[in-house]
């Protein structure tokens, strides 16, 4: 089996899993025959070779990148000129690429001989097998999350309650500060968390979707801190969320954040080696739907849900913060030990409000193990 992947390792997942270093200029990995290679230059080499010292590094100046430049080609048309004689070099005639290859060097390799296949599920399998550096990075920013929460839970302890608003230091307390603040423990951590974190109240009218909040933040409502901070050393991502209320808890709300959290015991009890997707979904639709709420087993055809439990139970963690396996109604993939999954059952109802948690799991043969279960789930903060 050949491979050829083309891209930079800060955006490309499939790339950054063979070649362990970020890297922002693209650049081409061949896999042939048991070898293992990347078209570099003197730039980059000695990274990548400390990085990956199994891979062979093939120099631009070796493949005649100074004399194309010289005989007037531009910068694009050399870099494509180089892939294809690394291509012909390693003595790939047919190759499987990830569905993002580019189409341009696509077309040219083609019009060179070289048969090019697509394959998704090759690339989504190779990143599902975490290495031991992956696995570290997300360990390392499931803590980094769960310090950050820990922050988040600490800012709305130090809020005053004074009606319906809190106050921190005299001011209205806003998702903007909140996040800010979570932004900021985060980088200092080695993990960033992008600005679109979500840090919103989840009250009457509550927001759906990947609405990440703004504003001044209610007393006596729940605010939803759903953050995802990814390691810079390996690119590896976590996820987590929890739900708060500083003030006064309604009843009604308390009875939806029980059975977020009976749905969330339940999934993540279920989860192991060998279980579907879609199986752990329906363990936790089955929580809502005995209460009474939809789901999208429950929903008409062609109607779109917006309030009960209205969304995908979760999905896979690594190199993207949402990758397989996925954990929707009708994933029909199984899990597999080593598998690094987010658990996120939730509810908003119209007029009252919602909850949400979720928690990062790494799949074993028999079980789990939580790397964010050490958080508290109560609404208290």
């Amino acid at each position: 089996m050949n491979v050829l992947i083309y891209g930079d390792t800060e955006t490309s997942p499939d790339l950054r899993h063979e070649v362990p270093v970020a890297i922002g200029d693209p650049f081409l990995y061949l896999e042939a025959d048991g070898r293992r290679a990347v078209v570099t230059n003197a730039l980059e080499e000695d990274r990548i070779a400390r990085a990956a010292p199994d891979l062979e590094l093939l120099l631009e100046d070796a493949l005649g990148r100074g004399e194309l430049l010289a005989e007037g080609g531009s910068d694009a048309e050399v870099n494509i000129e180089i892939c294809m004689r690394a291509t012909a070099a390693f003595g790939i005639e047919e190759a499987l690429v990830p569905p993002g290859f580019p189409l341009e060097l696509a077309d040219r390799l083609r019009g060179g001989g070289v048969t090019l296949t697509a394959e998704r599920t090759l690339f989504s399998e190779r990143r599902r097998r975490k290495t031991d550096a992956e696995m570290a990075g997300i360990r390392r920013a499931a803590g980094v999350a769960s310090d950050a929460m820990s922050e988040a839970a600490a800012i709305l302890r130090e809020a005053v309650v004074d009606g319906d608003d809190l106050l921190l230091d005299g001011e209205l307390l806003t998702a903007e500060a909140v996040r800010s603040r979570i932004r900021e423990l985060c980088a200092r951590a080695g993990a960033p968390a992008p600005a679109d974190i979500v840090v919103r109240a989840l009250g009457p009218n509550p927001p759906i979707g990947h609405d990440p909040g703004a504003g001044p933040l209610p007393a006596n409502t729940p605010i939803e801190v759903d953050l995802w901070p990814r390691d810079e050393q390996s690119g590896c991502w976590a996820d987590m969320t929890r739900t708060f209320v500083r003030g006064e808890i309604s009843d009604r709300v308390g009875e939806l954040h029980a059975l977020v959290l009976d749905a969330h015991e339940q999934a993540c009890g279920a989860v192991r080696a060998g279980v579907a997707g879609g199986e752990l979904h329906g363990i936790a639709s089955g929580v809502f739907e005995t209460a009474g709420y939809p789901t999208k087993r429950t929903k008409k055809p062609g109607e779109t849900l917006r309030e009960g439990f209205y969304y995908s139970l979760g999905h896979g963690v690594g190199l993207e913060i949402h990758e397989p396996p996925l954990l929707g109604l009708g994933d029909s993939e199984t899990l597999a030990a080593g598998d690094v999954v987010a658990v996120e059952p939730g509810i908003v109802i119209g007029g009252v409000g919602g909850s949400g948690v979720e928690d990062l799991l790494v799949v074993t043969a028999d079980g789990s193990e939580r790397l964010t279960g050490a958080f508290p789930y109560g609404l208290v903060p």
